[in-house]
């Protein structure tokens, strides 16, 4: 019998694993809370590009300290991984170098959701760090007749 285990991922397998993605969850502080947004984005060699829109999310992630994550489950198997990146984020305007702004736009994020999603994010990442869940033999089957 084999245990689950869980094991470190190295950064720069987090970032190859961010690479294989394009919806993450992002992490600020707003209306006195932390709030997580779901959000589409896509990689400039370490950086996370999101594009979005005015509002809650936008104005509290402006040169702020954030949180971003990343991870893929695979219920059947009962593995998967996460990764976590803890930086600053940025709103990419005109105010920018052209070069900047350029490969901002070049990641070629296109949002999910409807509406005027023309201002870009860019999250630096102060640190990265991820987990991997390696499966073991599942438990036996739980009879539901047992919880009547």
């Amino acid at each position: 019998m084999t245990d689950a285990a869980l094991e470190a991922i190295p950064a720069e397998e987090c970032y190859r694993l961010l690479a294989t993605q394009e919806i993450g969850r992002l992490g600020v502080n707003a209306e006195h809370h932390p709030l997580i947004f779901p959000v589409n984005f896509a990689m400039d060699g370490t950086t996370i590009v999101i594009r979005t829109r005015v509002g809650t999310k936008l104005a509290a992630a402006e040169h702020a300290n954030v949180t971003f994550e990343v991870d893929e489950v695979d219920r059947s198997t009962r593995s998967g991984w996460s990764v976590l990146v803890r930086g600053v984020a940025e709103v990419v305007g005109e105010e920018h170098r052209a070069e900047l702004v350029a490969r901002t736009h070049g990641t070629g994020v296109e949002p999910w959701a409807p509406g005027d999603t023309g201002h870009w994010l860019r999250l630096v990442p102060h640190d990265i760090s991820g987990r991997r869940i390696v499966p073991g033999e599942l438990p036996p089957a739980v009879d539901p007749r047992a919880y009547l």
